[in-house]
């Protein structure tokens, strides 16, 4: 009896089984992929044991990077006229705290803008947004500026997965580094003010 059918079916299971494990069983990725290829090894042919790595890495993340900082200067207004209500209501004591976590964000914002520019070769428009809705209280403007330093961490640290030029990820550190601190001295005038009696229950951020 003739097993020649069946040798060549085993042979091209076995060949495919090669296949599938060279391509990580990624099935757009073709006969004689190699998942160690650059620039990324195993993006986007890959199946992640843990936790997916593609937005670690610049090539990939820039995009979102580039939006980001799109996001990140439409809310220029809203600021601008926040931090007047803020100083408005503030003690005299408390004002240079907040006016010159202010004067971090215009440089944020000039540093944003400069750097779209580099990385386009476009101007950023004006923001438009000026939507400004008035904080119940002092400390409730003091609530809301801890939540969006925290949040604006996470939304720069994005932005800083998408470059690999060492002089725009210093630009970004400093940014976001200065978020921190923000979110240190607004924790600091939370407490200063006994703002916990105002919200007894965790404060609802709007993110």
């Amino acid at each position: 009896m003739n097993d020649t059918p069946k040798k060549e079916a085993v042979n091209k299971k076995t060949e495919q089984l090669k296949a599938n494990a060279m391509n990580n069983f990624c099935p757009s990725c073709g006969p004689g992929t190699n998942p160690l290829q650059t620039p990324y090894p195993g993006y986007p042919c890959v199946n992640y044991k843990y936790w997916p790595t593609y937005m670690y890495v610049a090539q990939y993340a820039y995009p979102e990077a580039l939006r980001l900082i799109i996001e990140s200067i439409s809310g220029e207004r809203e600021d601008e006229l926040f931090y007047s209500y803020m100083l408005s209501v503030a003690p005299s004591e408390q004002k240079g705290i907040i006016a010159s976590i202010r004067d971090d964000e215009i440089k944020h914002n000039k540093m944003l803008r400069e750097l779209y520019w580099q990385l386009t070769g476009q101007e950023l428009p004006p923001a438009q947004n000026d939507t400004f809705q008035t904080p119940q209280n002092y400390c409730a403007g003091i609530c809301k500026a801890l939540f969006g330093e925290l949040a604006a961490v996470e939304r720069y640290r994005k932005i800083y997965f998408g470059f690999e030029f060492l002089p725009y990820r210093n630009m970004i550190t400093e940014i976001y580094t200065d978020e921190l601190k923000h979110s240190v001295k607004w924790n600091y005038l939370f407490t200063l003010n006994n703002c916990a009696k105002s919200y007894p229950t965790p404060y609802k951020s709007e993110k």
